[in-house]
């Protein structure tokens, strides 16, 4: 692990605060309607953010890309869960998390994050890591996108290692669960956490590759597919299957409850959620259907990349 005199805390927030901004132009760019707007906000016990949230937009229904860096004298529970000789410190954390809930059923919507905790205490040396990745979330299986998004995640991780891709996918398919369904969440793609494996410099350099690499595989998901035509039943299913993603962001997923369990912002911490979601009491796909290939076929763990896809661009 790197000395406390080799974390630069500055490049970090630069990146993430860059970051967010290339999201933000280019998700407004592939709408080409809405735009997003931007609440500063403060957090009494330190630190704050700037939230930027879209809705009602040409493509996307709802999205939002969050920035937040928030302080802490006491590490929550979310937070040491994995690592109790952590309780007690006081804490730093900034990241990014982004969520596009796209109005077309074909297109997936999909998310990701990238995060940056320093956890200290007087007379001790300061521990810290990176977490995040990027996940998809299929309403309708299509195997060229499930493909073109893996070979982008491995593509961000072969710099770093011929064994991390295959490590933080499986990662990903494990956490991207709901147990209480027996379900995927959607098809995966990169998830790491505690990342303090290497030097600074270089988990920096990871985290700025995974970010580059969620861009441009959604960008062209949604060039692909923003124009398809769609019925109001598949609409509908859309809004059934997005419940799985409710379930999952309320009950499961860590981010959401770290950002509950240190008073954070809670319009900011929800803006995950979609504008419409419903349940429908014991649900069945006709069989042979494409909402049935979904299940059967999609919400799967596979090694999506038996096939390549050969036509990665760099835009």
């Amino acid at each position: 692990m790197s000395t406390f005199n080799s974390i630069n805390k500055q490049a970090v927030l630069d990146f993430l605060l860059d970051y967010q901004s290339q999201l933000t132009d280019a998700f407004t760019a592939l709408d080409g309607k809405a735009a997003f707007r931007e609440d500063v906000w403060q957090r009494a016990e330190g630190g704050g953010g700037q939230t930027r949230i879209l809705e009602g937009g040409a493509v996307f229904e709802k999205g939002g890309v969050n920035f937040s860096h928030v302080l802490g004298k006491t590490m929550p529970a979310s937070a040491t869960a994995n690592r109790p000789e952590l309780a007690g410190r006081g804490f730093e954390a900034m990241g990014v998390s982004v969520v596009l809930h796209p109005d077309n059923p074909h297109i997936p919507t999909s998310h990701a994050n990238l995060r940056f905790f320093l956890a200290e205490k007087p007379d001790a040396e300061p521990v810290w890591w990176f977490g995040g990745g990027f996940d998809l979330t299929p309403y309708y299986g299509d195997e060229q996108d499930c493909r073109l998004w893996h070979q982008y995640a491995k593509q961000a991780c072969d710099a770093f290692g011929s064994d991390v891709y295959a490590e933080f996918k499986k990662w990903c398919d494990d956490y991207f669960f709901l147990p209480h369904r027996q379900e995927q969440r959607g098809i995966g793609g990169l998830f790491f956490d505690d990342l303090n494996r290497w030097s600074f410099d270089q988990c920096l350099a990871f985290l700025r590759a995974v970010g580059v690499a969620y861009l441009q595989a959604y960008k062209q998901i949604v060039e692909r597919k923003k124009t398809r035509a769609f019925t109001a039943g598949q609409k509908r299913f859309q809004s059934y299957r997005r419940g799985r993603y409710v379930e999952f962001n309320l009950v499961y997923d860590r981010g959401t409850l770290f950002g509950l369990q240190t008073g954070g912002r809670t319009e900011s911490i929800l803006m995950s959620l979609p504008p419409h979601a419903e349940w429908v009491y014991q649900y069945t796909p006709a069989e042979g259907s494409a909402e049935a290939a979904l299940y059967s076929d999609f919400l799967q763990p596979r090694d999506w990349l038996a096939t390549p896809v050969n036509h990665l661009t760099e835009n």
